[in-house]
């Protein structure tokens, strides 16, 4: 190679030298200039560039110290071997990246939303001033495996009141986050059991188990949630529930089946049932339903809660209440694994429970979510005689099952063309196939009383109501 031909900017703040090694680094990257060719000499180069000679050297310097050429004495300069290593991509362009973005939606009607406008911030903002008023040392150093004492306390103090389950202290573990949970629970209790998954489940937890190299099977589910029977007969010896509002069905597990589930576990010394409590805070008829585990007597039920849910998704502050049995095992086994939230987190959000401001904010939530719930039926009424609603008295999503007609994803398509987004029960499946009546997912915490009426509207039109 006698020559590089680039166009060198001399307004730019870029340095010239830098242009020079970033022209050529990228046509190396990018396989245009070839293991073993041959660059021009700083001379020549500077020559043809109508530079310094000391600006072409430093640009040689540069790729020389990176590997990208060798020099070679009395021959110059040549390209250093590294295809064989791995291909290297440059950056992707702003263009680029924006092509590769998922599509955004006007409406997005996910299951999964949080109304984050309505995050308590001043009351955060104030008790974060408050534990950091002080010159607390202690507050940055490690802390206990489980998360801190007080605010294991505090968690035992709320799930005794308001979800009655019964359990103390030792038996809380706090991490960041359900995925976490789950993963450590894998750790503890070891690889030898098979899951049994209600059908349609939770999937992001049916993945990670199945990640985790356990045995998963479906298990079918009545009107009552998941049919002992077949999990009797599944080979299972571990059930995931979500008896209290069944995700994504919202079926609310009656007492005899809760009594046919434990006695299942008790038959067994090493069964047990995961309870994930994931949203037992949003309930709009009644009175709460309480959680299962607090009718175990013989350590069987595993529970599990999260803050996600019901303050923010980016707090990534999750728990789980052990038996005493796998207590003893963790503690035994698997302390010496740190926990994975900051104690400054585990405080404030201690005292956001402790001082009362977290019941208040899940009243005002609550009554936030009721309104959009309302507006969302009162808005879908015109399709009841395409479709039925269920999963309405709980939870922040509801599902309308299609009697006949459109399936699953002409109706996902025809919501699409109105720039509406909607889920399929089918996403929610294991291995099934989607011959099953239509059945939409509509979530409503991500929108305001004002979308929900647009959007439910331009759906009954498009859906032919």
């Amino acid at each position: 190679m006698n020559e590089l031909t680039m166009n060198l900017k001399t307004d730019s703040k870029v340095p010239l030298y830098e242009q020079i090694y970033n022209y050529i680094k990228s046509d190396i990257q990018n396989g245009r200039i070839s293991y073993g060719e041959k660059l021009p000499s700083t001379r020549a180069l500077a020559r043809h560039l109508e530079i310094s000679r000391s600006t072409a050297e430093l640009a040689y310097e540069q790729l020389l110290s990176e590997g990208y050429i060798e020099s070679e004495p009395c021959r110059g300069y040549f390209v250093a071997k590294i295809d064989e290593l791995y291909q290297i991509r440059p950056a992707k362009t702003p263009t680029e990246e924006k092509k590769e973005q998922k599509p955004r939606y006007r409406y997005d009607f996910t299951p999964n939303g949080v109304d984050l406008k309505s995050f308590p911030y001043n009351a955060w903002r104030k008790l974060s001033k408050d534990i950091l008023t002080d010159d607390k040392t202690e507050l940055f150093r490690s802390g206990e495996s489980k998360g801190e004492l007080g605010f294991r306390q505090a968690i035992c103090n709320y799930l005794h009141q308001a979800r009655g389950v019964n359990c103390t202290p030792g038996q809380v573990i706090v991490g960041a986050g359900s995925d976490y949970i789950l993963m450590l629970l894998g750790m503890i209790l070891g690889r030898e059991h098979v899951v049994a998954f209600e059908n349609p489940t939770y999937k992001q937890a049916y993945r990670l188990f199945r990640g985790l190299a356990y045995k998963t099977v479906p298990v079918g589910m009545d009107k009552n949630g998941m049919k002992v029977t077949e999990l009797s007969d599944s080979g299972a010896d571990i059930a995931y529930v979500t008896p209290s509002h069944q995700y994504p069905t919202g079926i609310i597990m009656p007492i005899g089946r809760r009594m046919e589930l434990l006695k299942w576990a008790k038959e067994e010394p090493d069964r047990y049932v995961i309870e994930d409590d994931y949203d037992s805070e949003f309930r709009y008829k009644g009175k709460p339903i309480p959680a299962l585990q607090g009718y175990d007597r013989d350590g069987k039920v595993i529970y599990l809660g999260t803050f996600s849910k019901s303050i923010a998704p980016a707090i990534r502050m999750s728990y789980m209440v052990l038996p005493e049995k796998l207590q003893k095992r963790y503690e035994r086994e698997y302390s010496f694994v740190n926990s994975t939230v900051s104690k400054v987190d585990q405080m404030i959000v201690q005292r956001f429970i402790e001082e009362g401001y977290y019941e208040r904010h899940l009243n005002k939530t609550r009554a936030m979510y009721k309104g959009r719930h309302d507006t969302l039926i009162e808005e879908l009424k015109p399709l009841l005689g395409k479709c039925k609603i269920s999963g309405e008295h709980a939870g922040v999503h509801l599902l309308l099952t299609f009697e006949d007609g459109y399936s699953e994803q002409e109706l996902i398509e025809l919501a699409k063309k109105s720039d509406i987004r909607v889920y399929g029960m089918s996403d929610y499946r294991v291995g099934e196939e989607n011959s099953r009546k239509a059945t939409i997912l509509l979530g409503y915490a991500n929108l305001s009383e004002e979308q929900i009426k647009e959007a439910a509207r331009t759906l009954c039109k498009c859906w032919g109501a």
